[in-house]
């Protein structure tokens, strides 16, 4: 997965996807840029039903490598991440569409372009499967570290 994505789709069609009982993301505005360790909305199940709510982008790192929070989770078979990867964990991201950086860099700017990618030209809205936990400790980037802001 991506560093990168865009949820510009407002809130009314992101419910109508899903049977969202509850919603605490307030008035949704585009995001056209949605980095590591930033608010976005998330759709979770709860005891009480499906809900809408704004979270944070990263998860614990594991303790023997310590560092920032991990944005992409590739080794679903790691003892760290077996207790997160359970129903009640499970959660969808929406996005309209994603980024990633060209394969090679541009010759005119020796820079690797980033490369914005949908379902169609339409941009319609779709998610990206993800698991959720609360979250005590540092937070940040790599190149922002910060403490937890809750």
């Amino acid at each position: 997965m991506c560093n990168l994505y865009s949820i510009t789709t407002n809130q009314a069609a992101i419910l109508s996807l899903f049977r969202v009982v509850n919603r605490y993301v307030g008035n949704l505005a585009p995001m056209p840029g949605v980095f590591p360790d930033y608010p976005a909305p998330v759709v979770r199940n709860t005891d009480n039903g499906t809900e809408l709510v704004l979270m944070r982008w990263g998860m614990p790192p594991p303790p023997r490598t310590g560092g920032p929070p991990v944005t992409n989770i590739r080794n679903t078979s790691s003892p760290h991440w077996r207790g997160w990867l359970k129903p009640e964990n499970r959660c969808l991201v929406p996005f309209n569409s994603f980024a990633e950086y060209a394969p090679e860099p541009n010759p005119q700017t020796k820079k690797k372009d980033v490369v914005w990618f949908a379902i169609s030209e339409e941009k319609p809205p779709t998610v990206f499967a993800g698991i959720w936990t609360s979250f005590k400790g540092n937070r940040g980037t790599k190149s922002k570290p910060g403490a937890d802001l809750g």
